[in-house]
């Protein structure tokens, strides 16, 4: 046993081209594919609906519907609205209703409103304010169809009010004005 380094020619000496040698690595077939995270960052202010086929995480203000597989309202942050989410955590603060499979209400947390679950759970000084109730039927993930946006309508153009700036003293004088009008816009 030697209490100093090996020697040079102790060494083995790696190959070259075993480190240039492409390494294939494969993962069985039976992997789930990994899930998206979405994150609302601190300062964002999102007033809408919100759907995600994966998780959720928002830092920052929601005001409207979050529909998600897995929502997280971390600390310091609002949502207001309506949830809709198979698992939700709340660590800031939530106004609205609350429909979950399983909620879980950090020590942080401030919940007003209606929570409907299978199971919830409540930390140690999380502040609860509103009315639990046990969810008949299980919430599901949305899916990607729920996620593409509805087709688009075409535009329907209504007519113009024209306002006169001048009496109008007969019909002719009113359509002339009113055609110069469309024109100018068209333009």
């Amino acid at each position: 046993m030697s209490y100093f380094s090996s020697t040079k020619s102790d060494r083995t000496v790696a190959k070259p081209q075993a480190a240039l040698e492409p390494r294939v690595e494969t993962k069985a077939a039976t992997s789930k594919p990994q899930e998206t995270m979405s994150a609302i960052g601190a300062g964002v202010l999102i007033t809408g609906n919100i759907v995600a086929t994966g998780a959720v995480q928002v830092f920052g203000h929601v005001i409207g519907d979050i529909h998600a597989a897995r929502l997280v309202i971390c600390e310091g942050a609002q949502v207001e609205g309506k949830v809709m989410a198979q698992e939700a955590v709340i660590e800031g603060k939530f106004k609205g209703t609350l429909h979950a499979n399983a909620v879980k209400l950090q020590a942080t947390a401030f919940v007003e409103g209606e929570v409907y679950n299978k199971s919830l759970s409540i930390e140690q000084n999380a502040q609860f304010e509103g009315i639990a109730r046990r969810l008949d039927k299980a919430i599901d993930a949305p899916t990607t169809a729920q996620t593409q946006p509805a087709a688009a309508i075409p535009y329907a153009s209504a007519p113009a009010t024209v306002y006169a700036t001048e009496p109008v003293t007969n019909g002719q004088a009113y359509a002339s004005a009113t055609e110069e009008r469309r024109q100018s816009w068209t333009s």
